[in-house]
Formats: C-alpha cells, sequence, structure tokens
C-alpha cells in the first residue's frame, strides 16, 4: 500500500482520539445541556437511516431502485405495523432473496 494511504489512516486517528477527547476536556464533569443532549441522541438513528438510505439505493456510482429497495420497505412496513424486528428482517430476506431469484 502508498505511504500517502497511510498517512491519512493515521491522521484520521489523531483527530477522533482529539474529538473524542474534547468533550470530556469542555465540559470537565457537568452534565449536557438538555438541548445538547436531545440532538445527541438523535445523532445515532439519523446516522443509521442514511446508511441503510445510502447502501439501499445506491449502485456504484448512479441510484438504483431493486431488489434491495422493496426487501427494505417490506421489511419497514411489518415494523411500522407492530411486527417483530426477527419478523421484520425475515420478510425483508425473503422478499429481495425472491425478487432476486425471479429478476
Amino acid at each position: 500500500m502508498s505511504s500517502q494511504l497511510w498517512i491519512v489512516v493515521a491522521g484520521c486517528a489523531v483527530v477522533t482520539a482529539l474529538i473524542k477527547g474534547l468533550g470530556p476536556a469542555v465540559l470537565g464533569g457537568r452534565a449536557l445541556p438538555a438541548r445538547s443532549a436531545g440532538v445527541i441522541g438523535l445523532l445515532a438513528p439519523a446516522l443509521l437511516a442514511a446508511l441503510v438510505v445510502t447502501s439501499v439505493l445506491a449502485e456504484g456510482q448512479r441510484l438504483a431502485v431493486g431488489a434491495k429497495t422493496a426487501g427494505v420497505v417490506l421489511g419497514g412496513f411489518v415494523l411500522v405495523r407492530g411486527g417483530s424486528v426477527l419478523s421484520g428482517v425475515v420478510v425483508a430476506v425473503v422478499a429481495t432473496a425472491g425478487l432476486r431469484a425471479i429478476g
């Protein structure tokens, strides 16, 4: 691998460590303000949603709607209707595999 790649990786590691250390250093054991805590609580679901959408709708450098998209939509529908996470995953997997098999 090129040394430039390893420099980027090392730089990312250093920046990540600095960012993680910045919070405790700045707050010094104080509690976060309520507004900040609320926003931080929403970051993980927003990031997960962005990753799912990117994974489901991207095919290389273009947008694509296909079997993966249909599987996620059907699995999400099961969850919205009150089904368990396991049933949502099973529906998504079966729908995706079925559509890939026929298409």
